[in-house]
């Protein structure tokens, strides 16, 4: 329904149309993931190729578990520099499960349980000790390899038990598993936040946290576990990842895996001042992040190109998300209304 700024009166519009299309906030990513995956079709011609597609699926799958996880955080107005750590520790948990003579159903389950304990600290340090979350998730960030290293004693721990590399080297349906995680992990959270309150919750908080607190929302509980939630995604990769390999690399696994989340996260549309969210805008967010990682490497580029090209990408997105363009924008789009809705009185 409409109302006429002249008559007053509701009229009925469709919700279908093409500017209903173009407002929608999965307009911008899928305009961009289009726009990324033709350039690099041209700059490669077997960019299209369905090895190549299907490489590129498996590979985003690690990325957009993470982007799940970390949409939610920066939702809250934080962020969580840690869960490249996070993905090395439970990659290496899971590996050393394995090495110990236990089974893949107990490594999966243990690398799950120690993500989770990662998480809780880092929603200790934000939500209980008020730390910056910058700053309580890089204390992780920092550790965390460490810790990975420990547990496997500085070397590439590798396994040979079928059932943990089916997760990463296996297939259900035609798709790899990896691929599946990921859609399963996207479609149960989505379900999680568009079917509970807990999306509205966690919207709410990161819109004025102290709001929410005084409205009598538990704060600091919906803190701790939206860090928990994103370190559970983060085990998630790193179980994938372990498998992948067949083996724990705590040197390199989940290495800058936490800013591909991050600009996956502002790729698909979400502020990194937290609000309003889209889970779906991520993981499409996730693609266009894979798809130029992938596209470089195969037209030939040195892959120092991925670094510069993403350092741009976010330098665009700060910008148009800054509070000076955002209130030039608003300014310009109020204009014409204002002259719009002008009348010209006639004298009588």
């Amino acid at each position: 329904m409409s109302l006429d700024a002249n008559t007053g009166i509701a009229e009925k519009t469709s919700g279908f149309g093409l500017g209903s299309m173009l407002r929608s906030p999965l307009a911008l990513p899928l305009a961009g993931l289009i726009v990324v995956s033709i350039l690099m079709g041209l700059a490669s011609d077997n960019f299209f190729s369905v090895n190549n597609i299907m490489n590129v699926l498996r590979q985003v799958s690690v990325v957009g578990i993470l982007a799940v996880g970390m949409t939610f955080v920066i939702l809250t107005g934080g962020i969580d520099l840690s869960v490249g750590a996070v993905v090395a520790i439970c990659g290496a948990v899971a590996a050393a499960s394995i090495a110990g003579g236990h089974s893949a159903f107990f490594a999966v389950i243990a690398a799950l349980a120690v993500g989770m304990l990662c998480g809780l600290w880092n929603g200790f340090l934000v939500a209980i000790l008020g730390i910056q979350p910058i700053i309580a998730t890089l204390v992780l960030m920092v550790a965390g390899r460490g810790i990975a290293q420990l547990i496997t004693e500085g070397v590439i721990m590798t396994f040979n038990d079928p059932g943990l590399i089916f997760f990463g080297s296996g297939s259900f349906a035609y798709l790899p598993m990896p691929v599946v995680i990921w859609l399963l992990v996207g479609a149960i959270v989505i379900l999680l936040v568009r079917r509970t309150a807990l999306g509205m919750l966690v919207e709410a908080v990161g819109i004025n946290r102290r709001a929410s607190t005084l409205s009598g929302v538990r704060t600091p509980v919906l803190l701790m576990a939206v860090y928990m939630l994103s370190a559970l995604c983060a085990a998630i990769a790193g179980i994938i990842v372990a498998a992948d390999i067949k083996g724990a690399d705590a040197n390199n696994a989940g290495l800058w895996l936490e800013l591909d989340a991050i600009l996956a996260v502002v790729v698909g549309g979400n502020s990194l001042l937290g609000g309003r969210f889209s889970i779906l805008g991520s993981l499409i967010g996730a693609m266009i992040i894979q798809a130029v990682n992938t596209g470089i490497l195969l037209s030939g580029f040195p892959p120092e190109f991925n670094l510069i090209i993403k350092a741009i990408i976010i330098l665009v997105i700060l910008i148009i998300q800054s509070p000076a363009l955002q209130s030039a924008a608003a300014f310009f789009s109020r204009k014409p209304a204002e002259s719009a809705g002008m009348r010209v009185e006639q004298p009588k």
